[in-house]
């Protein structure tokens, strides 16, 4: 086989899965907009067909079932949420102004006009007990968290305590947050965060 005819054979094959890689990045664009908006168990396969614009064959190819499209749903958004709470930490240089820049950031995004509430715990809640793919995404992401919290707290040189109080007043923000729609659970989280570390002081 010459190049030329390797390089012919090749080309549908990169095609196939560009229009792959498309439809995938459109189906998961519909199902975050839609599954995180009206929750996962209002919204069916044909709602994401219909607001993503690829067919059903296609999306089946891509997600076999639902369950599947909600995992990789949740998997990539908890990529952009943490890079996103890590950009605006980053701002941040002096150690206990990088854990309270957390509440900072939880802040803005209670404040987003489309927040509604916690993905994770929300698609927990809807299909926690019946979907160990579901499951696993929200403790992978909590657990992921609570180590981001950890080494804010380790590089502080706080005791390791410390990190655990602090997931729990997040977590409680973003519940809290979710349920009342308004930010200000965020800076009652962050004066408590900022209480206990005066404490420690």
């Amino acid at each position: 086989m010459d190049n030329t005819t390797a390089r012919d054979q090749a080309a549908p094959s990169r095609s196939r899965e560009q229009a792959l890689a498309l439809a995938r990045e459109q189906a998961l664009d519909a199902a975050e907009r839609l599954f995180y908006g009206r929750g996962v168990q209002a919204v069916g396969m044909d709602d994401i067909r219909g607001a993503s614009e690829v067919s059903l064959k296609r999306l089946y190819q891509l997600f076999p079932a639902k369950e599947h499209l909600v995992e990789a749903y949740l998997e990539r958004r908890d990529v952009r949420w943490r890079a996103r709470l890590a950009e605006h930490v980053d701002s941040r240089r002096e150690p206990e102004q990088r854990i309270l820049a957390v509440f900072d950031w939880l802040g803005l995004w209670f404040a987003e006009p489309d927040f509604r509430g916690c993905a994770w715990i929300n698609a927990y809640g809807e299909l926690g007990a019946t979907s160990e793919r579901v499951a696993a995404q929200a403790r992978t992401h909590k657990a992921a968290f609570r180590a981001y919290l950890a080494g804010l707290v380790s590089a502080a040189g706080r005791p390791a305590a410390l990190g655990d109080h602090l997931f729990l007043l997040a977590e409680g923000a973003m519940v809290t947050a979710g349920i009342d729609g308004t930010a200000e659970p965020a800076a009652q989280a962050r004066a408590a965060a900022q209480l206990l570390l005066d404490a420690g002081k």
